[in-house]
């Protein structure tokens, strides 16, 4: 019934009870079902854990095996803080049969990788690493999967894996120690090596001239075992593995090696291979080689055979040959690989459509050798990719302009000119919309652009608009007035018609347009339509956006996609890994105790400085000074130097932490509360809200006997949200044991809002430093203020008034949480800050709701407006927001469903 699919309710407590019998049959059968029927947040697993416990001890290899296998495959947070020990002691103890340390092992990785925060895995480095000797070549393999997870966040306390790696490359291929039994079509032991040769990978290339030679060797016999002509598939599948593996780690160690040259030569004829999987491999191989090395030009040879690739029949191949052409490009064949993609793009599959108008900018960009191909280019991309250009690609088409005096003259005619066409593109409108209404009297004087000619192009795309683009498309129609003052008739009669739309943001912005167009002078038109200053010089977003696309898998990536200087920074992490296992190194052979160096990060704002007077609201939190004023000050943290400790790096890569869902679900729809706690720390929150602005309380509690030392914050920056941290200067970055410490932040909304900022906590406590990845519960309807005083009468007007979808959002669900209680369902409500309506609906178990959020300068006021309709009998829900703005509806709804269907 299980396996059908259907929730089985029965047979829990008898498959515990088996668990404990003595008889093989029936201990076996127990386990089945409970590994089954049991998930890791069932109730009943604390039951189960005793007894696996005992099976663990046991001096039977079969009971142990057991064990493991329902470890492995429930892996609940219980069991991993309670078993994990045992686990690890089987793996290690020198009596254990070589079955049960493989076993012990992989059940220790599946452990770690569900809950890395419960398992000490830096205390058991040096006895995991040392069983990478290991006679029994399936224990070494199970154990170095297990290092190569480890030493992904931990490189440091594992650094002695790297020569144990070596030394088993060369037992397997100079010594040619090894079974039998693991030789697969005469290839030895090839996941065992592929693995070593990824863990390699990881580390900067040694220093010990003995140990490079040794690597250097091992790859030359991988490269000259190559050559044999592969008897069949199998064979052929296994020696690519290790070969592809090798260059990789050649490519790591020394991009302008002779072995890289030789692996060049090899990739030239994997990529012509007439097998999709070597194709592949030898693509993502070569991109890898255009990503290190310093002159193109042996990749270059093959350009012909790599721009085939994008017609390949598998996708998987397609992408890859994308990957190394963007790789390989340069200022010498980028027209050549532009114009190919452009063409390419016209055919390509949708799944990969957005990545290669991302990279199709970026190359546009970076190796432009004249204005008008950059134009051309980027308005062709716009053209041909349509729906698929990101918000980001003519935002930047837009600065780049706006910054080249030479180039607005020669876009503003060109994108003309593609506003005149029959086919409709709503980016191309936005971009033309934005550059014409700058840039338009540059060409006012040319045949076919008078200004008449440039509304009426514009103009007749208007209707076929979102509304988001049409509000833009009245800004340029008031910049046409200015620049323009002969149709100046045609454009009032656009402001006078949508004065009277429902969506509020079309209606502002025509009747302010509109007053200001007739007022007796020009002189407030003219101010407000002044000439756009140039944009600040920035990184490009478009690179921003393209690295989270390529988001790591299992196993983290040591390089990325593009030429070398994109992967400077991975190059000066690796060397910064180095100096701090030298720094390991010399501190434990001084004191014998091994010590991490911090790296200053002079980004982190720590505190900022005010002169604003104190506010004459209660301070309702007895928080102290914690102003919130629209002085610049609030815009502009400043950034004072750490006073005795230095800052240690905070990487901003981390997962969450576990368990963090508790504490940000809760603190969504109240005040205060515990935000995340473990056996260490434990961080809560004061919270206090008016308009767009708001104030928090953050107390880190040490929970441990121990000084807890380099306590620090880091908030990243958001997009539509000033965070400031405050650390007066007389805040230590210690706390003592069982005390506690207290940091305040200031945050301002200056827009909507969908993705809560994160928080970065880090601390030492008699070891590394310890690093906490959470976020902070401030949502949208933090900012929102309840309206209560509405009659039913002017609820249902502004109900109807805003219509349905988009403005709507809907939903009915199932209240998982239990029975629905009214009086719960009416705290939820009023705890996201919305006023509740009395009388208003017939059905007096339903709730109806109004509130305003004020999303700052950039988002104005925002009307929300809700109905929550309870069945009782059938234990659901039906929601309902509707709001002008169609993404705050789509949020709160959001927000409240989860909170109503799990509870808070």
């Amino acid at each position: 019934m299980y396996i059908l699919g259907w929730d089985i309710d029965f047979g829990h407590l008898e498959a515990v009870n088996l668990i404990s019998s003595t008889v093989y049959s029936e201990k076996q059968i127990g386990y089945l079902a409970v590994t089954l029927l049991f998930h890791e947040n069932s109730d009943l697993v604390r039951l189960v854990v005793n007894s696996t416990k005992k099976d663990l001890d046991d001096m039977n290899e079969i009971n142990n095996c057991l064990a493991l296998h329902a470890i492995a495959n429930i892996g609940g947070r219980e069991m991993a803080e309670s078993l994990a020990t045992d686990v690890h002691r089987l793996l290690i103890s020198p009596t254990s049969k070589s079955f049960v340390k493989k076993k012990a092992a992989l059940t220790l990785l599946r452990l770690f990788r569900k809950h890395p925060d419960v398992i000490p895995v830096t205390d058991w480095a040096d006895r995991i690493i040392g069983l990478m000797d290991e006679y029994d070549l399936g224990v070494a393999l199970s154990v170095t999967t297990l290092v190569l997870t480890l030493a992904q966040s931990f490189p440091v306390e594992y650094g002695g894996c790297y020569e144990k790696a070596v030394n088993r490359m060369k037992r397997t291929l100079v010594d040619r120690d090894y079974s039998l039994d693991y030789i697969y079509y005469k290839v030895p032991t090839p996941w065992l090596q592929v693995k070593c040769l990824r863990l390699l990978q990881y580390y900067p290339p040694p220093e010990d001239p003995k140990l490079r030679e040794d690597i250097s060797e091992l790859l030359q016999i991988i490269i000259t075992n190559s050559q044999d002509a592969p008897k069949n598939v199998q064979h052929s599948n296994a020696q690519n593995a290790v070969l592809f593996e090798a260059i990789n780690v050649a490519i790591h160690l020394d991009s302008n090696s002779t072995i890289c040259a030789q692996a060049a030569a090899l990739l030239g004829r994997f990529i012509s291979s007439k097998e999709t999987n070597v194709r592949y491999l030898g693509l993502e191989t070569m991109a890898h080689l255009a990503a290190c090395v310093d002159s193109l030009e042996p990749i270059k040879r093959h350009q012909e055979t790599i721009l085939m690739s994008l017609r390949d029949k598998d996708i998987s191949v397609r992408r890859r040959g994308l990957d190394l052409l963007y790789s390989m490009c340069d200022t010498s064949n980028a027209k050549i690989i532009v114009s190919e993609l452009l063409r390419y793009l016209q055919v390509a599959d949708y799944a990969m459509r957005e990545e290669m108008v991302l990279k199709i900018a970026i190359l546009a960009e970076k190796f432009a050798t004249a204005y008008s191909w950059y134009v051309d280019i980027i308005l062709q991309l716009i053209s041909t990719a349509g729906e698929q250009v990101g918000e980001e690609v003519w935002f930047r088409v837009v600065q780049i302009v706006t910054n080249n005096d030479e180039l607005q003259e020669y876009a503003a005619k060109t994108v003309l000119n593609y506003l005149g066409s029959p086919q409709y593109n709503e980016t191309m409108v936005k971009v033309g919309g934005y550059i014409l209404g700058e840039f338009g009297h540059l060409i006012a004087n040319y045949p076919g652009c008078s200004p008449i000619e440039q509304f009426n192009a514009v103009h007749s795309k208007f209707n076929l608009c979102s509304l988001q683009t049409r509000a833009l498309l009245l800004t340029t129609y008031v910049k046409f007035i200015n620049l323009f003052p002969e149709i100046k008739g045609q454009v009032l009669s656009v402001f006078n018609q949508y004065r009277y739309v429902l969506d509020s943001e079309l209606q502002q912005r025509a009747c302010e347009y509109l007053a200001i167009s007739t007022m007796p002078t020009d002189d407030m038109l003219q101010t407000v339509c002044e000439e756009m200053p140039p944009f600040p010089e920035r990184e490009s977003t478009l690179l921003l956006k393209l690295n989270q696309k390529h988001g790591d898998t299992e196993d983290k990536r040591v390089w990325v996609i593009g030429g070398k200087e994109a992967n400077m920074e991975r190059q000066e992490g690796l060397k910064r890994i180095a100096s701090m296992r030298m720094s390991s190194v010399d501190s434990a052979g001084g004191n014998g105790s091994p010590t991490i160096v911090n790296t200053p990060l002079a980004s982190t704002p720590l505190a900022i400085t005010s002169t604003a007077t104190l506010s004459v609201e209660p301070d309702l939190l007895q928080l102290g000074d914690m102003t919130l004023t629209d002085s610049p000050v609030l815009n502009q943290a400043i950034v004072r130097q750490p006073r005795a400790a230095s800052i240690p790096v905070i990487p901003t890569n981390l997962p969450l932490a576990q368990g963090y869902e508790l504490g940000f679900n809760r603190l969504q729809c109240f005040k205060e509360g515990v935000l995340y706690e473990d056996g260490q720390i434990q961080l809560s929150i004061k919270t206090e809200y008016h308009g767009s602005q708001g104030r928090i309380g953050l107390y880190i509690s040490n929970k441990t006997p121990f000084p807890m030392t380099n306590v620090f914050l880091q908030i990243p920056p958001h997009a539509q949200l000033n965070i400031q941290p405050q650390q007066p200067e007389d805040t230590s970055n210690t706390i003592g044991p069982q005390s506690q410490t207290q940091r305040l932040i200031q945050v301002e909304c200056v827009d909507v809002y969908s993705s809560a900022p994160d928080l970065f906590c880090t601390y030492t406590l008699n070891g590394p430093p310890e690093f906490i990845h959470l976020k902070l519960p401030v949502v949208l309807t933090k900012f929102q203020e309840p309206i209560e005083a509405m009659d039913g009468a002017n609820f249902f007007k502004r109900w109807g008034q805003l219509g349905g979808p988009p403005r709507e959002s809907q939903i009915i669900f199932k209240s998982e949480g239990g029975p629905i209680q009214l009086p719960i369902a009416d705290a939820v409500l009023r705890g996201y800050r919305f006023g509740l309506l009395q009388g208003v609906d017939p059905n007096p178990n339903n709730f109806v709701g109004a509130g305003v959020v004020d999303a700052g300068t950039t988002g104005g006021k925002v009307g929300v407006l809700l109905r929550l309709e309870p069945n009782l009998e059938q234990n659901m829900y039906r929601l309902t927001i509707r709001s002008p703005n169609e993404l705050v509806s789509d949020h709160v709804r959001a927000l409240l469903e989860r909170t109503l269907m799990y509870g808070a």
